[in-house]
């Protein structure tokens, strides 16, 4: 298989409105692996005892973990592998507990074709219905030779 046949979308396969989809159930595995890539060991991702006494009176996901799950979206599936972030804007709107089912959804909302460069809005939602998560940001889809 040709490195070519694994990219993603390129710009010119991209269209604005097109929108892609993930889905986890965040686990306790995952915010110690998490924790453990990063270094984050905040007590309140990884203690109990301790996350009683917060405001949210339990242990919550990493914020970062969430938006990773942004990341999977644009890096697997739009556009795809190949991708190169340029930049994000995150706001966290609820707490992400561990066994809340998230699903991510990143629509495309703006193409520059010149810079190559897609604008995209993403929204994570629990089984809840509730949104824990909106980010805006801009990516560079892979280019594309022809063979």
């Amino acid at each position: 298989m040709a490195f070519q046949e694994i990219l993603g979308k390129s710009i010119g396969e991209i269209h604005v409105g097109d929108t892609a989809f993930f889905s986890k159930t965040i686990s306790e595995t995952d915010i110690y692996q998490f924790a453990a890539v990063t270094g984050d060991f905040n007590p309140a991702h990884v203690n109990e005892a301790y996350a009683e006494g917060t405001f949210f009176k339990q242990r919550i996901a990493h914020g970062m973990l969430t938006v990773s799950l942004v990341s999977n979206i644009l890096g697997t599936q739009l556009p795809g592998p190949g991708t190169i972030f340029v930049s994000e804007s995150v706001s966290f709107k609820k707490p992400v507990y561990i066994q809340d089912t998230i699903e991510a959804s990143v629509t495309v909302v703006d193409i520059d074709l010149e810079r190559n460069r897609v604008t995209f809005e993403a929204s994570c939602i629990n089984q809840r219905d509730e949104q824990v998560l909106h980010a805006e940001g801009i990516v560079m889809p892979p280019k594309k030779t022809k063979k």
